[in-house]
């Protein structure tokens, strides 16, 4: 008989985490974009993690994370209540819920604070995941990291506005 897997829970982020996020987010560029970026392109976007920026970014933002046994598995980060900034889990959770747990997270929570529509910058790995839950392609970008440029698109999602997801008497 098969053991179930243990179900990820959400918590907030503590600076405490950053180091673990940092692995999460370098393993999941290096490996679950492999099929969409260059290694070059990939090595450029996992340095940003280096970059003290990228804690800050997290403690600016509304930032959750996912756990399995209290280890940190995935995040995401919500940007001024309607910018989806950060979704990433680690290769070794990937395909199993997490992403959409996190995400599903941070709707509800732009939601609650009244945000009518979300704002993605989808890497070429992410983008078919967010169509999935609603967005549309707005425009391509072209990034430059260091001597790189890697390409994403700037989705969005409209939101049913608060007194419309109430049931009306």
């Amino acid at each position: 008989m098969g053991q179930s897997l243990p179900k990820p829970a959400l918590r907030p982020f503590l600076p405490g985490d950053l180091p673990r996020l940092v692995d999460i987010y370098q393993a999941s560029v290096m490996e679950l974009a492999e099929e969409d970026y260059s290694e070059a392109q990939r090595e450029a976007w996992a340095a940003l993690a280096d970059d003290e920026n990228f804690g800050k970014r997290l403690a600016e933002g509304l930032t959750l994370l996912a756990t399995l046994g209290g280890s940190p598995v995935g995040f995401a980060c919500l940007k001024n209540n309607e910018h989806v900034d950060f979704l990433y889990v680690h290769p070794a959770v990937a395909g199993q819920g997490v992403a959409a747990m996190l995400y599903d997270a941070v709707e509800k929570l732009a939601q609650a604070r009244g945000a009518t529509r979300l704002t993605v910058d989808a890497s070429d790995t992410a983008r078919t995941f967010f169509e999935r839950r609603g967005f549309t392609s707005q425009r391509r970008n072209t990034i430059p990291l260091g001597d790189e440029w890697v390409a994403n698109t700037t989705m969005e999602k409209h939101l049913a506005p608060s007194e419309a997801r109430t049931p009306s008497s």
